[in-house]
């Protein structure tokens, strides 16, 4: 992903329905490194592995800090069915990560937290702009930047527009 900005506004320019899942963790406790490490550590090996398959149908991701305690990742994905097939896949990474992640969350008493969310978003129920940003969230995850005007000048004509 390039780190130049594009001058002015832009939009994405997305085909069809888009999965967004936010998954993040939370740094209840910093000394329990023993809590949290094993999950700082899983996500990136996790985005790795769906980086490099084409297949399994996540478009990108957009990597985000809520300083201080908050780690945070914005996933795109093709379909909701791609997304579990991949949290239920047993010869990827998430499956064991997810199991030592209950495991330590057990014995962990609260020290880290964890959340995620799932939104289908459908044609016409979704709108972005971007301005003199770097290509970033739904436009680099999917079709790539166009300008504003192609989508709508204003958020709800963008809204309208499938």
């Amino acid at each position: 992903m390039s780190s130049k900005p594009i001058p002015g506004r832009y939009t994405a320019d997305v085909q069809g329905d888009v999965t967004v899942f936010h998954i993040g963790m939370r740094f209840n406790n910093f000394r329990a490194v023993r809590s949290w490490w094993p999950v700082f550590t899983a996500m990136p090996r996790m985005l790795k592995e769906l980086s490099q398959d084409k297949e399994s149908g996540m478009l990108g991701y957009q990597l985000l800090l809520g300083w201080p305690r908050l780690l945070y990742v914005v996933q795109y994905w093709e379909s909701p069915e791609k997304l579990l097939a991949y949290a239920a896949d047993q010869g990827k990474e998430h499956r064991p990560a997810w199991a030592a992640f209950n495991r330590r969350l057990r014995e962990g008493r609260g020290k880290v937290g964890f959340w995620h969310e799932t939104f289908i978003s459908r044609p016409g129920s979704y709108e972005n702009v971007y301005i003199n940003m770097p290509p970033f969230g739904l436009a680099a995850a999917t079709g790539g930047p166009v300008p504003v005007a192609r989508r709508g000048e204003r958020a709800a004509d963008r809204l309208k527009a499938a």
